[in-house]
């Protein structure tokens, strides 16, 4: 009797997946400021993640608060409260906003309404991921240069009725007039489908007149 090989499904629940979430994004805003060199080389080391080789900050104020938004995270998606992250990088000196990088969640509310769960292979999910830390890792390749001094701010976006915790503030949505858009690849656990897309400032020396 003939054989069938039938690919491996891993159980995703929405612990699991808000885990799996909360973590790319960690992961991925260390990249972005690597890559944009929000803060020097030497301020990051080297780590294993996703198949990869991955930088990690090892400022402790920064830490800290990428520990602490990787817990809010995980908190909002396992609420099904979290529509977006948005990480801005904007000008030290004038406070303009130069990049956006926009992470948009879709959630199963049946999941988070009923607590079923859903199937997809690990591996295939670190493999979407795997493809976004690529591109993030190309930035230069496809962005202005920043060549002035940085700084960043996180900005989540909720459902209306989540209450603010008392360590985040309200705040206005730091919009680039005009901005240049580039898409990039997203993920899906069955049960968060995350969406990426970078947003930045025109370089006004390749506009057309």
């Amino acid at each position: 009797m003939a054989s069938k090989t039938v690919a491996a499904k891993d159980i995703i629940t929405l612990h699991g997946s808000a885990a799996i979430v909360s973590e790319f994004f960690c992961y991925a805003a260390n990249s972005i400021l690597y890559n944009r060199a929000v803060y020097p080389e030497e301020s990051f080391v080297k780590v294993k993640k996703y198949g990869l080789p991955m930088l990690l900050i090892e400022d402790e104020s920064v830490k800290s608060f990428m520990s602490n938004l990787t817990s809010q995270i995980s908190e909002w998606l396992e609420a099904g409260k979290l529509q977006r992250v948005v990480l801005v990088i904007m000008s030290k000196a004038t406070g303009e906003v130069l990049e956006r990088w926009n992470f948009r969640i879709e959630t199963d509310n049946e999941v988070v309404d009923k607590g079923v769960s859903r199937e997809k292979s690990d591996k295939e999910i670190m493999r979407e991921i795997q493809a976004i830390m690529r591109q993030v890792a190309s930035s230069v390749t496809y962005l202005p240069c920043l060549d002035e001094t940085c700084v960043f701010d996180v900005l989540a976006y909720t459902d209306t009725d989540v209450a603010v915790p008392f360590t985040w503030v309200e705040s206005d949505p730091k919009l680039i007039a005009n901005p240049q858009m580039v898409k990039l690849h997203g993920f899906d656990t069955k049960i968060h489908k995350v969406d990426t897309l970078v947003s930045y400032k025109n370089d006004e020396w390749d506009e057309e007149e």
